[in-house]
């Protein structure tokens, strides 16, 4: 956790970033929960642009066979991120479409 000052008229108070400062119980669990929800869906969304990136990685080299298994794991990402509410499943559906039609353009 860091530690930053706030500096009002001459007083300096430190404030701990990203630490709880609810005094209520179920304040303090939420965000415990919040915490937990955000970290696994870091993960969730750095796996998704990494899958994307290899995607237009095998676009740009002209490697058909590279970029459909590249779309495959795209899509599989792109379903588990919506499935586990990181993004919503339109959005995901309409970055299926395009990775299609790009593979396709191929």
């Amino acid at each position: 956790m860091a530690t930053c000052f706030l500096h009002f008229v001459h007083l300096a108070v430190p404030v701990t970033i990203g630490s709880s400062v609810a005094n209520i119980p179920s304040q303090i669990k939420r965000n415990r929960q919040n915490e937990k929800r955000r970290a696994r869906n870091k993960s969730v969304r750095s796996r998704l642009r990494t899958t994307l990136k290899k995607f237009d990685a095998a676009i740009e080299a002209g490697d058909r066979a590279e970029a459909e298994s590249a779309y495959r794991d795209a899509t599989r990402e792109l379903d588990r991120a919506a499935t586990r509410g990181v993004i919503h499943r339109n959005n995901a559906g309409n970055k299926k479409s395009r990775l299609a039609r790009r593979l396709n353009g191929i």
